[in-house]
């Protein structure tokens, strides 16, 4: 079975934004942050081995720590060109 691949875009109290990096940084299930500039002010990348398992990081680890104000979240259903990317697909091969 495939894990789960999630962005999850986290809104944070600006006093707090280096304390929730450091934070995101050190959670196992967290691959990739990013700090971005427009909507919201970090962008992260979550995995893990199915949908409860992902549910718990979101809401027992990442949702608790002191900043954070709310979370925006999309699972990633497959992945075209990246890291993540194992396979080539074509554009012929999306279906419409």
């Amino acid at each position: 079975m495939s894990r789960v691949l999630a962005s999850v875009n986290i809104f944070v109290e600006s006093s707090e934004k280096t304390h929730v990096i450091a934070a995101l940084r050190n959670l196992q299930n967290i691959e990739e942050v990013y700090e971005v500039a427009g909507e919201y002010d970090i962008v992260s990348m979550v995995s893990a081995s199915c949908l409860e398992e992902f549910r718990d990081v979101l809401q027992k680890k990442i949702m608790k720590i002191k900043g954070i104000k709310s979370t925006i979240t999309e699972i990633i259903l497959k992945p075209y060109k990246g890291p993540k990317c194992t396979e080539k697909t074509s554009v012929s091969d999306i279906k419409q």
